[in-house]
């Protein structure tokens, strides 16, 4: 079914008058700071009175100095911090009539009829039966003279928007929960530095994680760090995964591996409902194998630190969508809570997300293990599906004949071509991976077009990408080279290799090369096999999809960059940053670390600027600056203009600011390529490359490639993944500057400088759907 979503435009002071407030419940979740920054910013822009609920539940049913009025100011230099500024609390009062009746005393009294939510489920639920009671709360009131007729009239519906924040990602009807990204980050964080020492000592170590009684942590991290075993509630391990444990590692040491890392999530249990303890596991692995086993438990570790960029733009992104649900709200609509699907903001019914949420709960109690996987969405059995299949120690034995020989017998091959970019290694260890399972001859082409050409092409085992899904870089190996007239030796090398069918991870010179060697199929009949490139550049800028591989990692390092060079000037006189990123003539990067960076302007390529613009921007950094701002930050994409360069940016503020600023330049350079790849980009080049052999298989069943759908590029198109003919793509392309023409994140773009104070026309991204259609129409990204 698809969902025309219409576009809506709004102004700034479009809703003058409207009370609204945000709070914060249940447990706290990194993002939750950017998401109440954006409810607060976005509230006042639309000409609302906004008001902080501080500490929950409890601050509303106190009142008082618990809520009060937020302005601009109160939200700066806040979207960096963990937890929430305006806390959060577990509250027992609110649970009774009486605690609602003092918390709708304190709201109509300043006003407020408009509530943004963000926790878990519980927290949700509280606040639409508060909504459901609302009128007969007010009528208690009036009775008992605490409010007028006027006021009983005035405020007499209460409006409901929610947002999930929960590090568990417990909650259906979304991708992504606001927080969870973080989590991910600081528990894969600690198990890349735990992986050294023990491999230096040939260690077990089991790590604990969080996630009560959901395993979306826990099956997500043993995805993104080639884990041994993962224990987790919607799956339960066999009764005898004792044996099948110590089997496994016993197997994975003889074959060479020197260390075990095992993932156990809080409420992991076996099919019997008995709990299984990290300690438990130790016991188990010490007693039959005499291994030197260590317990991690991470804890609130987890909750902790810093939001990763992900984070950051889903809070902006929801608080934004969250206000415009309210200000359209009528009597008639059902509370909603904003979602994720895929790469698209949705609205979904409250209550029929929370009720799916319990189911699972309820499936878990029944012992009824298949629904409870079903429950959690596609996503969530996939991922747990591709783990226990990239973790086999062996292929299984129906994927070879006797003779020992693959099956099937297709050969199929894997190369890069473009600048390395991270998550690249995780695809190929995917491929290979997925080939090898199926019964299929798996050939690494290194050093892309050039390794081709000279023949570098070598046949790849189960053991051979042990452990790269964790790293950087390009293992294959990687080269610029185009095909050019170098493509008869191409053809040789397929025909000698006996390839039947070839996919190309890399960026915008992937394409390229696809599309080459896709026209050159009338020319060289070789070419004619089936053909797909994943996009994977940290730029984003090939056309067919939302995201390319790599770019999540260059964002987070990006943020984390700006993060430090904003706190250089902490405490000293007042100081603007103008920051230059990468991305060639794409202004993804720029855009996207401005908006998770809380950046006052971005310049990119795709969006013109004057002089005007640049003094225009140079006098509202003045005033923020009177107003007590202490620092900017200006981000500019490298090749955003030829003669407005960084320097000239830099001297102009130096110049404008001078007695009331001061302004350094930063070139970032190439440490936006470095760092070990992000859980987005680790999870996404597995399920990528792993589709991507589906397809390849399907169309070598197919016969002959000669039409235009038999070369395609994989991408992530709004709420779902997307193969798309090259031959399609060519017309979206601007191959002059290597970009695509229509860009999705361009409507970010008034959202970062509303967010900066500037004025500017918001587009609404939210679309209101029901859980149902979701899933019929979406296939899960995350």
């Amino acid at each position: 079914m698809d969902i025309a979503s219409t576009q809506k435009f709004i102004e700034r002071g479009a809703h003058k008058g409207k009370g609204l407030a945000v709070f914060t419940s249940g447990g706290d979740s990194q993002g939750m700071n950017a998401a109440v920054r954006s409810v607060v910013r976005m509230g006042i822009y639309l000409g609302c009175k906004v008001y902080f609920i501080r500490e929950g539940y409890q601050g509303m049913v106190d009142g008082g100095d618990n809520i009060e009025e937020a302005n601009w100011s109160s939200v700066s230099s806040i979207i960096h911090k963990g937890g929430t500024i305006i806390g959060s609390a577990r509250c027992m009062d609110f649970i009774k009539r009486e605690g609602r009746l003092k918390a709708a005393f304190n709201l109509v009294t300043r006003g407020i009829t408009n509530l943004v939510v963000i926790g878990g489920d519980g927290s949700l639920t509280g606040a639409n039966l508060f909504r459901q009671e609302w009128s007969s709360l007010l009528d208690e009131l009036l009775a008992n003279n605490k409010i007028t007729k006027d006021q009983r009239e005035k405020y007499k519906y209460l409006h409901i928007a929610g947002m999930v924040g929960s590090i568990d990602n417990d909650f259906c009807g979304t991708d992504m929960t606001i927080g969870t990204d973080s989590a991910l980050h600081r528990i894969i964080e600690a198990i890349d530095a735990i992986v050294s020492t023990a491999y230096s000592h040939q260690r077990t170590f089991i790590m604990e994680v969080m996630g009560r009684h959901c395993g979306f942590l826990a099956v997500y991290t043993a995805l993104c760090t080639d884990a041994t075993y993962s224990f987790i509630c919607e799956d339960p391990a066999p009764l005898n995964w004792e044996k099948k444990l110590c089997t496994k590692i016993a197997e994975e040491r003889k074959s060479g591996q020197r260390l075990n890392i095992i993932i156990v999530a809080e409420g992991a249990i076996d099919r019997e409902g008995k709990p299984i303890t990290a300690e438990l596991v130790k016991k188990v692995v010490v007693d039959n194998l005499q291994q030197d086993t260590r317990i991690t438990v991470l804890g609130h570790v987890q909750r902790g630190g810093s939001p990763s960029a992900f984070d950051r733009i889903l809070g902006c992104r929801m608080g934004a969508e969250a206000v415009m649900a309210l200000m359209e709200a009528t009597p008639e609509t059902e509370s909603c809570v904003v979602t994720l699907d895929g790469n698209q903001a949705v609205r979904l019914p409250l209550m029929e997300c929370v009720r799916r949420t319990k189911a699972v709960s309820q499936a878990m109690a029944d012992k009824n293990w298949d629904l409870a996987v079903q429950l959690r969405g596609r996503s969530f059995a996939r991922n747990l599906e591709t783990y226990k299949m990239l973790t086999r120690l062996k292929p299984p034995k129906e994927a070879f004949d006797e003779s020992g020989k693959p099956s099937e017998g297709y050969t199929l091959a894997v190369m890069h071509v473009g600048a390395p970019a991270c998550g690249m290694n995780a695809a190929v260890r995917s491929f290979v991976r997925n080939c090898i399972y199926r019964g299929d001859t798996v050939l690494g082409i290194h050093d892309g077009i050039e390794g081709f050409i000279s023949g570098n092409i070598v046949k790849m085992d189960w053991s051979d990408v042990t452990g790269w899904v964790a790293q950087g870089g390009a293992f294959l190996g990687t080269k610029r080279t185009l095909p050019g007239d170098k493509k008869g030796e191409i053809a040789a090398r397929i025909k000698q290799f006996n390839i039947q069918g070839l996919l190309i991870i890399g960026g915008f010179e992937a394409y390229q090369a696809g599309v080459e060697l896709y026209e050159s199929r009338s020319q060289f009949p070789e070419f004619c096999i089936p053909l797909v490139v994943i996009p994977s550049t940290i730029s984003n800028n090939v056309p067919g999809t939302d995201f390319s591989l790599g770019a999540d990692t260059a964002l987070n390092e990006i943020t984390e960059i700006c993060d430090r060079i904003r706190q250089s000037a902490q405490g000293t006189k007042r100081r603007v940053f103008v920051i230059e990123t990468m991305g060639g003539y794409c202004g993804y990067l720029a855009t996207l670390a401005g908006l998770a960076g809380g950046a006052d302007a971005a310049y990119i390529y795709e969006e013109k600027f004057s002089i005007k613009d640049l003094q225009q921007d140079v006098y509202h950094m003045a005033s923020k600056m009177t107003g007590g701002i202490q620092r900017g930050l200006i981000l500019r994409n490298e090749k955003a203009n030829d003669n407005y360069n960084t320097e000239f940016i830099y001297r102009l503020y130096s110049e404008e600011g001078k007695g009331l600023f001061t302004a350094r330049m930063n070139v970032l350079g190439h440490m936006q390529q470095g760092g070990s790849p992000t859980p987005f980009d680790r999870n996404m080049g597995t399920k990528m490359a792993a589709k991507c052999l589906h397809w390849l298989v399907e169309n070598i069943q197919k016969g002959p490639a000669n039409t235009p759908d038999s070369a395609c590029l994989l991408g992530v198109v709004k709420r779902q993944y997307k193969f798309t003919p090259l031959e399609d793509l060519k017309a979206q392309t601007n191959f002059a500057q290597r970009i695509p023409k229509q860009q999705w994140w361009m409507k970010l773009r008034p959202l970062l400088r509303i967010l900066a104070k500037h004025d500017s026309t918001y587009e609404e991204e939210g679309m209101y759907m029901t859980v149902e259609q979701g899933e019929i129409d979406s296939e899960n990204v995350i």
